[in-house]
């Protein structure tokens, strides 16, 4: 397994720690790369997409996570945050 590989493998068990939570509220993560100075970047799925709370979710949950599962990696950037004050953001079902 290279290492490029392995540092993937560390991302997707790190990830998989959260997504129970992001599920829960019809959500998901992907990985799109990581990049050579170990930037993960990220694509936020389902709910996760729309809602205004996405900022959090990305700092709060995944960054947390992945960055303490994976030193390694010295960020993370999803591609598609939702700003909070976003006429079409959508809260989960769950916040409602």
């Amino acid at each position: 397994m290279s290492d490029q590989e392995n540092l993937l493998k560390q991302v997707e068990e790190a990830l998989d720690t959260i997504r129970p939570y992001l599920l829960a509220d019809a959500g998901n993560v992907s990985i799109l790369e990581i990049t050579e100075d170990k930037v993960l970047k990220i694509k936020l799925l389902g709910s996760c997409e729309s809602c205004p709370m996405s900022i959090m979710t990305l700092k709060a949950g995944i960054e947390q996570a992945v960055l303490k599962a994976v030193p390694e990696i010295t960020a993370v950037e999803a591609i598609n945050i939702t700003p909070v004050d976003d006429p079409n953001a959508v809260l989960p079902h769950t916040l409602k």
